[in-house]
């Protein structure tokens, strides 16, 4: 017996100097001649696995211990947890839970991530009442765990409840609310809250700032995007390649190209995100030449691009109508590199072919594709039948569509547009009575304006903010002499079988043309007017817009969801090719 315990303390002495995981297995192995089972030495050998990150290793050992208690547990609910793998770490919890051993907080901080990672908020909510049980609920971990988990299942409000009720909020969990109301398009509650963090004397770490800088450029927000960047530059966040990529996203949303590229230019160890990142930038808004130009540039420059870079410079040559260009990428990509194209290099090729009129080809390379075609990317083609006016294919792309996603209220949405435009009122009805019957609702448009560091939102025929009555007698007051110079409104865009008048009315009051006349009340002659739109730009509000960058000489851009139109004396940048 002395001469195991000798044995036990030799190995244990030995374990405290493992430094690599070559020395931890010799280490181990020394049990095995002995037969030795010592709980204390399983439990370090199982910690020391973790720490190496041989998760698998820890849990045959673990498998070993005869009666594991809470650390061991933990520790390995932790090592999955770390390691991606959420569904074993919750299973090691669960049977936690069943042998009776009570949760601490350790242990919820990594049951928590794990339902985070597997989007589980049913199970999320689960553990939250364990963590209340336990009396763990308000520990700065496990609230700060919690407000994660809720965001990224998507639930802010309740992510917002816990934030709010912790009686101590450090850094962590600041960062943990600023990022979930930002990776849920919360824009406007991210800047507030980043606003009121800074306000209690927090200062932001990198994730944060990441994420204020997501939401200035959703919102197209730039003068808060430029005083962010300038504290980046105080903090010392320049630096990061990561942050200075995100400023020139943001920079980019924000309409200011220019700022984007100068960023690109100083920024020192540029990787693949970072070219790519520009790359697409000029492709958003159709200088698809400059994007091609720029990849040469990175070829030369000797990075190696990767599927997302071939995604960002298909997507320009669409935007841009370089079909040749795009053709010759896409071919590139297995022949030069090596890589085969994924779903969305696919659907970039097809949107492509789609606008370049080339629809039967388009839907040939969606039938032949080697994976399996999303609804997104028969929308492409559906899109396509609607500015060519391709009935019959958009009835035949509209099945396969709604088999794939039949909840999706734009793609309902498309294919009205398709019937309206053909006068075709009772299948519109038809498509409507779908939506209404499959629960789809149709995303309410509206559009953003930045001014004195305020964001304001209009919706179509917006009578709520206070200067209403002025925005209004704008857009009245530039109807005669838009209509002097050849507008006529599209009246196909309204889904309605009502009078010509009433559709004209409906489309005068569109939230790009009230953005807009708030911005020439509001800001001084000449000086550019940036929108921000969350849906596609309609075909009348272009031509109209067109029309009203010409009468008020002003610069006018406007970025919806696929891209940015820079209206400037009656032309727009895309070419009328969107």
């Amino acid at each position: 017996m002395h001469f195991l315990n000798d044995i036990a303390l030799d190995i244990f002495s030995a374990l405290q100097r493992c430094t690599s995981l070559i020395t931890l297995k010799k280490a181990h192995a020394k049990f095995f001649p002995h037969g030795l089972y010592d709980t204390n030495l399983l439990t370090k050998i199982a910690v020391l696995y973790v720490s190496f990150d041989k998760v698998d290793n820890a849990r045959c050992v673990f498998e070993r211990v005869s009666n594991p208690g809470s650390y061991l547990w933990n520790v390995l609910i932790r090592g999955y947890a770390n390691q991606g793998r959420f569904s074993p770490s919750l299973g090691l919890y669960s049977k936690m839970m069943q042998k009776g051993l009570k949760p601490d907080r350790y242990t919820f901080p990594f049951a928590l991530k794990s339902c985070a990672g597997l989007s589980d908020l049913k199970l999320g909510r689960l553990v939250h009442q364990h963590s209340v049980c336990c009396g763990c609920q308000h520990d700065v971990f496990v609230s700060a765990a919690l407000v994660d988990m809720y965001a990224k299942c998507g639930n802010v409000e309740a992510a917002r409840l816990v934030f709010d009720k912790m009686p101590v909020r450090d850094l962590v969990s600041w960062t943990s609310m600023i990022s979930g109301y930002a990776h849920n398009g919360c824009n406007c509650e991210t800047l507030d809250l980043f606003d009121l963090m800074r306000d209690s004397g927090i200062r932001p770490n990198r994730v944060g700032v990441l994420s204020v800088l997501l939401a200035c450029g959703n919102l197209g927000a730039l003068r808060k995007g430029e005083w962010l960047h300038s504290y980046v530059i105080q903090t010392g966040f320049e630096f990061d390649v990561r942050v200075a990529t995100a400023i020139m996203d943001m920079y980019t949303k924000c309409a200011s190209l220019d700022l984007a590229r100068r960023l690109f230019d100083a920024t020192p160890g540029k990787d693949v995100v970072c070219w790519s990142a520009m790359i697409a930038s000029y492709g958003i808004h159709g200088q698809g030449r400059k994007s091609l130009d720029l990849f040469n540039d990175m070829l030369r420059a000797t990075v190696r691009p990767n599927h997302v870079t071939f995604t960002c410079i298909l997507s320009a040559c669409s935007h841009s109508g370089l079909l040749e260009e795009g053709k010759r990428c896409f071919e590139s990509m297995v022949k030069e590199y090596g890589i085969a194209p994924q779903l969305n290099n696919y659907a970039c090729m097809v949107d492509l072919l789609s606008r370049s009129g080339q629809l039967f080809e388009a839907e040939k390379l969606i039938e032949n594709m080697p994976v399996e075609p999303d609804a997104s990317i028969w929308g492409s083609l559906l899109g396509a039948c609607r500015i060519y006016g391709n009935l019959d294919l958009a009835e035949r792309i509209a099945d396969q569509i709604f088999l794939l996603d039949p909840f999706h209220a734009g793609y309902h949405v498309l294919l009205s547009n398709i019937y309206a435009a053909k006068s075709r009122w009772k299948e519109v009805e038809k498509v409507r009575k779908l939506m209404m019957r499959r629960g789809a609702n149709k995303v309410q448009g509206f559009s953003l304006i930045e001014f004195k560091n305020v964001v304001h939102k209009f919706g179509v025929g917006d009578r709520s903010h206070p200067q209403s009555g002025k925005i209004y007698a704008v857009l009245d007051e530039l109807a005669a002499p838009m209509k002097r110079l050849g507008y006529v409104p599209l009246t196909d865009f309204v889904l309605h079988d009502i009078e010509e008048e009433a559709k004209e009315e409906a489309l005068l009051y569109h939230s790009e043309r009230l953005a807009i006349a708030f911005g020439l009340i509001n800001t001084p002659p000449g000086t550019p007017i940036r929108i921000t739109k969350n849906l596609r730009i309609c075909g009348d509000c272009h031509n109209a817009i067109k029309l009203i960058s010409k009468i008020v000489n002003r610069v006018i851009i406007v970025r919806d969801i696929h891209r940015f139109h820079h209206f400037e004396d009656g032309l727009c940048s895309c070419g009328d090719y969107w």
